[in-house]
């Protein structure tokens, strides 16, 4: 059965692959009109935190900003189709990446990379080209319960050369590939409570932000470089990389942690506020962060 789906998949994703630019931006849409204006799935969550991170806005502009995000995601789902047949030359025509210069001062330094990034426009798709155009690319990622479907989703990307680290029980992994100076991608945009994350403050409410990418930070002194993907009118998805975060490192760990978490969590909300349409706002990120 998995072989069954599996290529019938694959056939899909020719088929959208091999169509004009234009027409695939127009499916996305169409995702996203049903989505969105339809079905309404998480309709109501994603208009009430567009709404809790703008509260001065009119609510027909957050409407906009929440249709918008949909809309990212609908062409993010259709862009998908790209994996299988991704080539180093599909990847010129499609992609313009900025900012070279601070991923590759950060790998001269032998000592890895850390990529601080997001669900920004389609995130997934810019680390699978950078991976393509040879750089060694590892995403800490979870696992999906389905067996099959797992082997489907990250088969797809593996094939243009990207690494996965499972997201528990990775500190050995993370370690040995800053190690070979492999970049280690970390997608710090979601809630995460106690333990694993510590309380922040994103566009003004508290939260909770993984920590792992602060703890690493400290231990192995590798480069942090942010970095974030948007798409333009025409459907080109820019990669931009920005200049290294450096380490604030004191005598007490636990608060240099905090603090660091909050430097990140701060850089990527300058993102958002950048392409506020373009991230993906259906996430319940304003949990109740509750020490236990």
């Amino acid at each position: 059965m998995k072989y069954l789906i599996g290529n019938c998949l694959k056939l899909f994703s020719f088929l959208v692959h091999i169509q004009p630019r234009k027409l695939q931006l127009f499916w996305g849409d169409v995702l996203a009109f049903l989505a969105f204006d339809v079905f309404q799935f998480r309709r109501k969550v994603t208009i009430a935190n567009v709404r809790l991170a703008y509260p001065d806005k009119q609510e027909s502009e957050r409407i906009r900003i929440a249709r918008g995000s949909y809309r990212n995601l609908g062409r993010a789902l259709i862009e998908y189709s790209h994996l299988p047949f991704m080539t180093s030359e599909w990847v010129d025509k499609n992609f313009e990446f900025r900012g070279w210069e601070h991923i590759n001062r950060a790998l001269a330094q032998k000592q890895g990379v850390m990529l601080l990034t997001l669900h920004l426009g389609n995130g997934d798709l810019g680390m699978s080209a950078l991976a393509k155009k040879g750089y060694p690319v590892n995403l800490i990622s979870k696992h999906f319960r389905t067996q099959w479907l797992n082997d489907l989703w990250f088969g797809l990307r593996q094939k243009t050369g990207m690494r996965f680290i499972p997201e528990k029980k990775s500190s050995y992994q993370i370690l040995r590939a800053l190690k070979n100076n492999d970049a280690i991608v970390f997608v710090l945009d979601q809630f995460m409570g106690p333990p694993a994350g510590v309380s922040t403050i994103f566009f003004g409410k508290e939260t909770g932000t993984a920590q792992g990418l602060a703890i690493f930070a400290l231990r192995s002194h590798a480069p942090v470089i942010p970095a974030y993907t948007y798409r333009e009118a025409d459907g080109k998805c820019v990669v931009v990389f920005e200049a290294e975060i450096p380490v604030q490192q004191t005598e007490d760990h636990e608060a240099d942690v905090s603090k660091m978490t909050q430097i990140y969590t701060s850089q990527l909300e300058k993102f958002v506020k950048k392409y506020p349409e373009q991230w993906m706002w259906l996430h319940r990120r304003w949990k109740t962060f509750e020490v236990r």
